[in-house]
C-alpha cells in the first residue's frame, strides 16, 4: 500500500499576491460575455467540490479534496458567494468571493471548466468577479496565483487592473499524478 506522501512531489511554486484597490483600476474594456451569471443562493458542498475539481483538476487544485462535508458546509458560510457562468443550461466556469475582515474581498477561487478554456470566456468572467467583489462594498479586491495556474492567468489578472504587492517562492508538495474527476477526464492545456 503506498502512502500519501509517495504520491506527492516537492516543487517550487512562484506566488503572486495581487489587488485592486479602487475601481478607477477596472479597465474598461467592453467584453462580449455569451453566458448568463447566477448567484448561487444556498450553499451546496456537493455543488462546490464538483466545481472546484473540474475546474482546478488541471491547475493542481488538490488542498481542499480531503475536506468532509462538514468542512464544506463551514466554509460556505454568510462570507462566501459562489458565481457560476451557465452557457445555455451547461456550467462553464465559476469564481468564490470571500468577504473578509476591514471590507476586504477575496476572489478566492476563479477558473473555467477545461472543455471552456481558449473561447474567451475568461476575461469577460473574471471581469464578472471584479465588478460583483466591487458590488459587496469592501475597499480592495485581491488574490493570489502562482505558476501552476494557466499560464496567462497572471496577464489576465494584470490586464483587468490588478497589480501585484507580494511576490513569494515556496516549495509545495502536489499530487505526482494530475488530479482527474475520474481517469482521462481531462485534456492537456
Amino acid at each position: 500500500m503506498s502512502s500519501e506522501s509517495e504520491n506527492m512531489k516537492k516543487e517550487e511554486v512562484h506566488i503572486w499576491h495581487i489587488e485592486m484597490l479602487d475601481q478607477a483600476h477596472i479597465t474598461d474594456e467592453k467584453l462580449p460575455r455569451g453566458y448568463d451569471l447566477k448567484l448561487v443562493e444556498s450553499p451546496l458542498p456537493e455543488l462546490n467540490r464538483f466545481l472546484y475539481v473540474t475546474v482546478g483538476a488541471p491547475w493542481a487544485w488538490y488542498m481542499r479534496l480531503p475536506w468532509s462535508y462538514k468542512e464544506w458546509q463551514d466554509y460556505l458560510g454568510e462570507n462566501i458567494q459562489t458565481w457560476i457562468a451557465y452557457q445555455g443550461a451547461t456550467p462553464i466556469g465559476y469564481f468564490e468571493l470571500d468577504l473578509q475582515p476591514q471590507a476586504s474581498v477575496e476572489v478566492a477561487y476563479f477558473g473555467l471548466i477545461p472543455e471552456f478554456i481558449g473561447m474567451g470566456f475568461g476575461k469577460a468572467l473574471l471581469q464578472d468577479a471584479i465588478n460583483k467583489a466591487w458590488d459587496l462594498g469592501g475597499n480592495r479586491v485581491w488574490l493570489h496565483t502562482c505558476t501552476l495556474d494557466h499560464p496567462q492567468a497572471l496577464n489576465n489578472y494584470l490586464a483587468r487592473g490588478f497589480t501585484i504587492f507580494k511576490e513569494e517562492d515556496q516549495i509545495e508538495e502536489i499530487p505526482i499524478a494530475a488530479i482527474q474527476p475520474w481517469e482521462g477526464a481531462n485534456k492537456s492545456y
